[in-house]
């Protein structure tokens, strides 16, 4: 289980542990390939290492699974199952990003913080900094005015007010988690020596699957009525990109598969299916023909910052708005949307979103994100960027009868929780659901997560880039099986 301890608070997560019981052993019989090639024929510009040697490789081989085949050892010709885990030093958060200063630290009093006090000490700052500038000589008049710390617009101080609603709920949530976690030892204090090391930072890896996306557009047209709606794993079978693009990927199996995608290795965890494309082709999504009782969306919601990095693409708000979830979802869905701690995107999910797909808000959960000693790895005060996200949990609105038989033997979902982990250093790789959902939905239902970067066994995932983290290169290789 990713829970460690469950509290009146909230949850307790461990990240890393989820990712690797999800069970990556590359299971063969003796008799086949344990890999399946993804044959490209389409010339690529992006970054791929390998894609030269791939094309040569996939045209020679015969059965067009010849890839992968070296992640099965040969000993005394039986074939062994082959354990891949993932990099623990993506998750070596060992101290925060920025320190606090130490009455905010959590093992100190709690204090309490409002918006008018934050915004008393703008005044004040500006205050002096006029009072300065008007003393100044007449060299002083000619330089560049200095910028000023705390001068908010209206997007700030919004979210400030909304920092101090909720900052003794996570403060006190936190708290009380982070003490069970060093009590049980799941946390622990890093000594001196070892929280000076650097975080790791990890190179690019893996094909440009969004620029992957973006040729697919170019492909000819595929003929709905006579192309499959889903293409199953298999031990010899050859998946054509166009394939691959076109329809829903699905490892039925109880094992790992070992996919190759332009000359990269990902690993396909079992039990799980998965759509690489954009917002413009979702339509093989919908051609799957399943209903999700559990939709987990993780918008790259459009920024400043995004802008300016030109990271990773985003998406208007009307954009988002198309994305056809009543087609997807079941009676009474469970729908949880990621959201950034702009107050912006949290009232249009709650207010206009919502609304139009037809779903009652019901709570808001928060993501705190701790070091491995039970810090924040920001400061909960800071102005710039939060140790904490928002969830927005809501059902969708239908029919009465069937919501009311789906929401037997299920609590109801509660307001104000808090989920508590180490982050991965890796970029958006959020925190699993799975077991923190569970409680409030039926078992074994349809799962899907929209916008999804790392696939996850007993659900569907979708989006441009949702390979992304299972890339080998993220793994490493248990030697032995051990």
């Amino acid at each position: 289980m990713s829970v460690v301890h469950r509290l009146a608070a909230g949850w307790l997560v461990d990240h890393l542990s989820f990712i690797n019981q999800c069970g990556y052993e590359v299971c063969d019989s003796s008799a086949h390939p344990c890999a399946v090639t993804l044959s490209t024929s389409v010339a690529f510009t992006g970054d791929c290492r390998d894609a030269s040697s791939f094309a040569a490789s996939s045209s020679s081989s015969s059965d067009g699974a010849a890839l992968g085949c070296e992640d099965v050892i040969e000993t005394e010709g039986k074939r062994e199952k082959k354990r891949y885990v993932f990099r623990e030093e993506f998750f070596d958060i060992s101290k925060p990003h920025i320190a606090a200063d130490p009455e905010q630290q959590l093992w100190q009093r709690y204090s309490e913080v409002s918006c008018m006090e934050v915004k008393a000490k703008s005044n004040t700052e500006e205050h002096q900094e006029g009072m300065k500038s008007g003393a100044g000589d007449s060299v002083a008049s000619t330089r560049k005015k200095r910028k000023r710390k705390y001068v908010f617009n209206q997007g700030e101080l919004d979210a400030l007010e909304y920092h101090s609603k909720v900052r003794k709920l996570i403060w006190e949530g936190t708290l009380h988690l982070v003490q069970e976690g060093l009590k049980s030892g799941f946390l622990h204090p890093i000594p001196a020596e070892l929280s000076c090391r650097k975080s790791v930072v990890p190179g690019h890896v893996g094909c440009g699957l969004a620029e992957l996306c973006e040729m697919a557009k170019q492909f000819p047209a595929v003929n709905e009525s006579d192309h499959q709606a889903v293409s199953v794993l298999g031990d010899e079978t050859s998946v054509p990109e166009q394939d691959l693009l076109s329809c829903v990927t699905e490892n039925s199996s109880n094992c790992a598969k070992i996919v190759v995608l332009m000359g990269q290795k990902y690993l396909v965890p079992p039990r799980s299916s998965f759509l690489l494309s954009d917002i413009s082709r979702l339509q093989p999504l919908l051609n799957y023909k399943k209903k999700y009782d559990v939709i987990v969306i993780d918008p790259p919601w459009e920024n400043k910052s995004v802008k300016r990095s030109n990271r990773y693409s985003y998406l208007s708000s009307w954009q988002i708005k198309q994305i056809p979830l009543p087609a997807l979802a079941a009676p009474n869905c469970l729908v949880v949307t990621w959201v950034t701690n702009r107050q912006k995107h949290l009232r249009f999910v709650k207010d206009e979103l919502y609304p139009h797909w037809s779903v009652k808000p019901l709570a808001e959960w928060h993501w705190v994100k701790i070091t491995k000693a039970g810090e924040y790895v920001l400061p909960l005060d800071s102005l710039h960027k939060k140790p904490y996200e928002v969830l927005v949990l809501g059902r969708v609105q239908g029919d009465i009868k069937e919501a009311i038989r789906k929401s037997e033997d299920v609590l109801p979902v509660p307001d104000h929780k808090l989920i508590v982990s180490i982050p991965c250093s890796l970029h958006s790789h959020k925190p699993p659901l799975t077991a923190v959902l569970a409680e409030f939905i039926q078992p074994d239902v349809e799962c899907l997560e929209l916008f999804a970067r790392n696939l996850q066994p007993g659900w569907t995932s979708w989006g441009n880039e949702v390979l992304k983290f299972q890339h080998i290169d993220y793994f490493t290789l248990l030697k032995n099986g051990n």
